[in-house]
């Protein structure tokens, strides 16, 4: 994850709904249309994986 200092708030909320609060944090979560969409909102910020 990069850096979410001088980002809007609503992407660094979508971050903090997704569970990452620091940098380099990795999480899992279902592949749901939720999901989703919460990652092409801050999809500049993330990167992601399929397991």
């Amino acid at each position: 994850m990069r850096s979410a200092i001088k980002r809007p708030l609503r992407q660094k909320r979508t971050l903090e709904a997704l569970g990452l609060r620091k940098m380099n944090q990795v999480v899992e979560h279902d592949d749901t249309p939720v999901i989703q969409g919460m990652i092409a909102k801050v999809e500049h910020l993330v990167s992601v994986e399929k397991a």
